[in-house]
């Protein structure tokens, strides 16, 4: 009985260590899930932007408005900040690319405050306005 005694609370140790191991895993899948989530709404309001920025680049278009304000207003709205536009006016019926970066916040249980950055294009053709 007396070995028994000794050896009573062994457990304890490797058990909290155990434990321990659990609690950091799980703060690891939260903060993946949390992290992905980010990635893809900053994902969103990139498309977003380069859409909503995309037709502003045509002069003509009689929008009063800047491409690249267009593109922060839509990146905000989404939950996210313009980055960069390359969102530059053109005159020309030619077809253009517009390419925005944006970034979201993201709080991490482990990691803190992080910055998120997604890319998002859009192609606009003048000449598809015709509806030709």
């Amino acid at each position: 009985m007396e070995g028994v005694r000794r050896e009573r609370g062994a457990a304890a140790l490797p058990m909290l260590a155990l434990i321990g191991v659990v609690v950091v895993l799980a703060a690891l899948v939260v903060d993946a899930g949390y992290y992905l989530a980010a990635r893809a709404q900053a994902s969103t309001a990139a498309d977003a932007a380069a859409l909503a920025a995309a037709p502003l680049t045509f002069a003509p278009f009689g929008s009063t408005g800047s491409p690249r304000e267009e593109a922060a207003r839509y990146a905000s709205a989404n939950g996210a900040e313009l980055v960069t536009c390359d969102c530059r006016t053109d005159r020309t019926w030619a077809t253009r690319r517009v390419t925005v970066v944006v970034e979201r916040p993201v709080d991490l249980l482990l990691l803190g405050d992080r910055t998120v950055q997604a890319k998002g294009s859009a192609e606009f053709t003048p000449v598809d306005l015709g509806g030709g």
